[in-house]
């Protein structure tokens, strides 16, 4: 099965074409594995408007076939920034619908997980919420992202709040490792609540669209559209009366 996923929840543009094929047929033919992220200069805006479609007309040209080769498409649907997402999914359904192919909506947090989970420590993944808060899910020792929901849910905390599951988490099942842009932000917190966080230019807080491609490949495709996880308001709500 070939998946084309993106991902547009953080100021990267993630994008991935991948093969996902069982042992078997995986030696039948070329197997495709390309990626691309944009990354703004720091300070930067966020680029998905403009290069999330280059992006992908990219991977395709590079796999040396089109659109009639992907069998699936995967987007990231947060939690994340407003715009971002936005973007993201609006330009999905419109692939969707053009292409024919079936969507999945993957969590940005769970695909974050995946590219570091190991099974015998637990994994948390921590984006930058702004606004001072953090967005979070977790994945015990023994828990796969690939096929599982973590002991901790997607949810929206303060860094105290974040701590307290952190140091909760070092306490049941060992030392975890936290991950993402929002694990750089609150390090210290983390840290001293026995948590590891990679150096903070770590492949490891990066977003990679594979980790889309993977959860996609085992996923079925949604019947109805595909949803944005904010996991609260708006950062500006509509002014009435």
């Amino acid at each position: 099965m070939r998946v084309l996923a993106f991902d547009t929840a953080t100021a990267l543009t993630a994008v991935a074409l991948q093969d996902i094929d069982d042992e078997a047929n995986a030696c039948l033919r070329e197997v495709v594995d390309l990626a691309a992220v944009d990354e703004p200069v720091p300070g930067g805006r966020p680029n998905h408007a403009r290069r999330l479609l280059a992006l992908v007309h990219e991977l395709l040209d590079g796999s040396g076939a089109g659109w009639e080769r992907v069998d699936r498409l995967a987007v990231g649907i947060g939690p994340g920034t407003f715009t971002g997402l936005r973007i993201g999914i609006a330009t999905a359904q419109a692939l969707a619908t053009s292409t024919g192919l079936p969507l999945v909506g993957v969590s940005s947090l769970r695909a974050l997980a995946l590219g570091s989970a190991a099974h015998q420590r637990p994994v948390l993944a921590v984006l930058d919420a702004r606004r001072g808060e953090a967005y979070l899910a977790g994945w015990a020792p023994g828990q796969d992202p690939l096929d599982a929901q973590g002991a901790w849910p997607a949810q929206v905390l303060s860094p105290e709040r974040l701590a307290l599951i952190a140091a909760q988490a070092a306490q049941r099942h060992g030392h975890p490792l936290a991950v993402g842009d929002g694990a750089v932000r609150y390090r210290a917190a983390l840290e001293s609540a026995g948590v590891e966080v990679p150096p903070d230019h770590s492949v490891r807080h990066r977003i990679s669209a594979r980790q889309h491609c993977r959860i996609a490949a085992l996923a079925t495709p949604a019947a109805a559209s595909v949803e944005p996880e904010y996991l609260r308001a708006p950062d500006a709500e509509p002014v009435h009366g």
